[in-house]
């Protein structure tokens, strides 16, 4: 066995090593291969970037040419599309990682070329040249992956290959930069600034010189690497209409004679036809280079697999060699072999018979012992799983009968025992409490099942719902939760049939009553089991606390706000009858002759709940008759009215209903107190005012009948005295004279004191004529805008405007220093708004004086709205708004 595993050792170093070679050899090929089909990828990206970039610079130099927009955009979608296949042909594998973060680098900066072109913010000499940068670093690229050269045959394949894409890119650059000299004449063309390579004085010469050298000098590269066929397909295209129209504009810019430069369209079509001819050739020489490529891998593998099969058939050789000698001690090898194999697989049932005398018997013997002590060893553990099962703990195995490494696991398995029945009782124990803790918590707790149906629950629970366990435990629970709750349910157990957990939702639950309680849940799912565990509080008496301290602050806020009663009592029964979820809710007021009037109700009519009424009524207490439930509204220490309620089922209402009707009832009765008071103050008010305009006419008649009469009787008298005295001395004369002027003067003075106390012409001739008088006897010049109806409106409408009126001018000319007032009254909605603005100091408060306190009460004992805004040192506007009658109004 020595003398055959000898040379067989050698042969099989020799064969590992040629196989390790072959196989760098192949990666190498394969990488190659992989690193040029990215590299042909990433060309057709430069082909589509050098299309974009003729098509920029087109826009560029001339945006109104016919389609050229059209274009660049198809150019545009062409290079993404490029990018893309770029990119996943990269992500492919060429063992460069930096290819993919390169194209992406060149996605953003393209993206940024784009912007940048496309805002104008290039030049078309600029727009080349960062496209030409771009094209560049992609060219760059290529050469990385195809410098591998893992042949002199793949070497030069690629060199002719990255010859003819250099050629093109020269090429490319050429015709962008006479685009751009056709487009806008030689003096504007890149090259005469001297920006291509090589530039000189000349713009001709700078424009074709640099890309044409570079051109010839690539292809003169292609032609000693490629084959023949491509050379003669490479002067062929040279000597084409098109490339002779390319070679005679070089000419002809070189010569610096531009009558016979060709037109742009010409151009353009015949570096377009050449151009396409150049690519097809540098196609032929990507084929050559892929063809090369994997003829070089397939050679490796050729020479890998007649190695290989030289070897195997070597290996067969010496292994039919080696099976000559196997008979002779390969049998009880095998026997004793499968016997531990037996034995170390759990097999005791396996015997090994061979009893030679040689070391194999022994090692034979030495199992058979094994096998023995292996099958006492297994019927204690038998015995012990058999106590484990029959919960008998307090069994152990006989460490005697064994020694060792056997007594040292059979003393482990007695150990494991004695900690199993500590560890069983503790668990005994611990369960003992969760269980006591289970049937004792006040809150729900349960365990479900994702089936739909309850596992466990707690007594709680029972008492709760008001079903005994076997109901709960024997029916759908969907089917105990309230059916307006059921779909919402449905989405909670679907989240919790994923894994996630579900905290603090709510939904109803019906009693076996038939009456709703509310559960606040928290649910954990175990997916593995089936399960989920969860507990629940009820929360019916804090959602209903909650509800009505909500509707009563509703109620109160429209209390506080004094709004009208009659929309207080609307309120207060729409709210009862959502909080108390009843049929019928109403807020009665009782009449002097014991009948009861419905001011506000909800739900339905208040036709139920007479009964409960008149018990209110006859008692004065909160009353229960039947279904129905009153309580009293008593305002001033008198029975005013009641709020009834009428259930909805055949039930009756719950117990403490009274109770929550009578912080409603408190509400109502301080809404009725409220407008009372309101209502007294309104009339008070209006009386004042009343009384105040009656004394006014009063005393302004007075005047006019008596004292001014007087006066003129006076004068009369006077002027008489005067005509006799016409022979008595002059000091008789200058005294009488000085006593005329005085009874003048008082006599002026009493008719302003009359007109100030009641206008006449506000009674004879309305509030227009009256409101252009005051203006007119103004010190400040007024500017009047009226849209006064036709009709005279309502005397205490008209007298409260005048008076405003009177006193904003008085205030303008005395303490504002106004130079103009500008007064506006126009009717609208029923409503009559007059705005007084003036130019003056501002600064005025309602709450400083008493003229303005004075006329706040008189517009609003109309039951009108009086607004003064006055910043300082901008004026002073006042807005009062009076209601009108419909008829005035109209």
């Amino acid at each position: 066995m020595l003398l055959v595993l000898l040379p067989v050792s050698g042969l099989l170093a020799f064969t590992v090593f040629s196989a390790v070679t072959d196989w760098r050899e192949a990666r190498t090929l394969r990488e190659f291969r992989t690193a040029t089909r990215v590299s042909f990828a990433l060309t057709v990206l430069t082909e589509a970037l050098a299309r974009e970039r003729l098509a920029e610079v087109l826009v560029a130099v001339d945006p109104d040419r016919p389609g050229v927009t059209a274009e660049r955009d198809a150019a545009r979608r062409a290079t993404d599309r490029a990018l893309t296949a770029a990119r996943e042909g990269a992500e492919d594998g060429t063992g460069q990682p930096d290819v993919l973060g390169q194209l992406d680098a060149k996605g953003r900066q393209l993206f940024a070329t784009r912007l940048e072109a496309g805002s104008g913010s290039f030049t078309p000499m600029e727009t080349e040249q960062t496209y030409a940068s771009l094209t560049n670093d992609l060219l760059n690229t290529v050469h990385h992956l195809d410098s591998g050269r893992p042949s002199r045959a793949s070497g030069r394949a690629a060199d002719g290959y990255l010859a003819a894409l250099e050629a093109i890119e020269a090429a490319e650059r050429e015709r962008a930069d006479l685009a751009v000299l056709f487009a806008t004449g030689p003096g504007n063309a890149p090259g005469a600034t001297g920006n291509a390579p090589g530039a000189t004085g000349d713009p001709s010469q700078a424009l074709s010189d640099p890309w044409q050298a570079l051109e010839a000098a690539q292809l003169d590269t292609f032609r000693q690497n490629v084959s023949g066929r491509l050379k003669v397909r490479l002067s062929g295209v040279l000597l084409q209409p098109a490339g002779r129209t390319v070679r005679a504009t070089r000419e002809a810019l070189a010569a610096g004679d531009t009558a016979k430069l060709p037109s742009l369209d010409r151009w353009l079509a015949a570096s377009t036809s050449r151009l396409t001819a150049l690519r097809a050739i540098a196609d032929a020489a990507e084929d050559e280079l892929a063809t090369a490529a994997d003829r070089d891998l397939r050679a490796v593998r050729d020479h890998g697999e007649r190695e290989l099969g030289l070897s195997v058939v070597v290996l067969l050789a010496v292994t039919v060699l080696a099976l000559t000698l196997r008979r002779s001690i390969n049998r009880p090898l095998t026997e004793v072999s499968e016997g531990a194999k037996a034995l170390a697989d759990g097999d005791l049932s396996y015997d090994i018979r061979y009893t030679g005398r040689d070391e194999i018997g022994d090692v034979a013997d030495t199992f058979r012992e094994l096998h023995v002590t292996s099958e006492r060893f297994a019927a204690e553990i038998r015995a012990m799983n058999t106590a484990i099962d029959d919960n008998r703990l307090g069994h152990r195995a006989d460490v005697a009968a064994f020694g060792g490494t056997w007594a040292q696991l059979l003393r482990g398995m007695n150990a494991t025992m004695a900690s199993f029945a500590a560890a069983h009782e503790r668990r005994d124990k611990a369960e003992q409490e969760l269980e006591s803790i289970f049937n004792l918590s006040l809150d729900l707790l349960c365990i479900s099942g994702l089936d739909g149906y309850f596992k466990r629950v707690n007594p709680a629970f029972e008492r709760t719902l008001g079903y005994p366990g076997r109901t709960l435990l024997s029916r759908p629970y969907l089917d105990f939760v309230h059916e307006e709750d059921r779909d919402r349910v449905q989405a909670i157990l679907d989240r919790l049939a994923t894994g996630a957990e579900v905290v603090e939702f709510e939904n109803r639950y019906v009693r076996g009553d038939g009456t709703e309680c509310w559960l606040q849940w928290s649910c954990r799912p175990v997916i593995e089991e089936g399960l989920i565990y969860a507990a629940a509080r009820d929360v019916t008496e804090s959602r209903r606390a909650a509800r009505e301290q909500a509707a009563l602050r509703s109620v109160a806020t429209l209390v506080a706000r004094g709004v009208p009663p009659h929309e207080v009592f609307t309120a207060v029964a729409h709210e009862v009858g959502l909080l108390l979820s009843t049929s019928s809710a109403a807020v009665l007021r009782y009449e002097a002759d014991g009948a009861a009037t419905v001011l506000g109700s909800a739900r339905t009519a208040a036709t139920e709940g007479q009964e409960a009424a008149r018990a209110v009524a006859a008692t004065g207490r909160a009353a229960r008759v039947g279904r129905s439930v009153g309580a009293p509204i008593v305002v001033d220490d008198r029975l005013w009215g009641a709020v009834v309620v009428s259930a909805s089922r055949p039930e009756p209402l719950p117990r403490g209903t009274e109770s929550r009707l009578a912080d409603f009832t408190e509400l109502i009765a301080t809404a009725i107190a409220n407008a009372d008071s309101r209502a007294q103050l309104a009339a008070s008010r209006a009386r004042v005012v009343a009384a105040g305009d009656a004394s006014r006419r009063r005393l302004e008649r007075d005047l006019h009948d008596g004292v001014q009469q007087r006066l003129v009787s006076l004068q009369l008298d006077l002027r008489t005295a005067e005509s006799m005295a016409e022979d008595q001395p002059a000091e008789l004369v200058e005294q009488l004279a000085h006593i005329g002027k005085g009874l003048d003067d008082a006599f002026e003075d009493v008719l302003q004191i009359s007109r100030g106390i009641h206008p006449a012409i506000l009674s004879k001739g309305g509030l227009g004529p009256a409101l252009r008088a005051l203006a007119r006897r103004s010190a400040v010049p007024v500017e009047l805008d009226l849209e006064l109806p036709g009709a005279r409106l309502p005397e205490r409408i008209e007298v409260a405007v005048y008076y405003v009126t009177s006193e904003c001018l008085t205030n303008a000319a005395k303490h504002a220093r106004a130079t103009v007032v500008e007064v506006r009254a126009r009717v609208y909605e029923d409503v009559l708004e007059v705005v007084i603005g003036d130019d003056g100091v501002g600064g005025a408060e309602p709450g400083g004086g008493s003229g303005l306190i004075g006329l706040t009460d008189r517009v609003e004992a109309t039951g009108g709205r009086l607004t003064v805004r006055s910043p300082p040192g901008r004026g002073t506007t006042l807005i009062a708004r009076l209601p009108l009658p419909r008829s005035a109004a109209e």
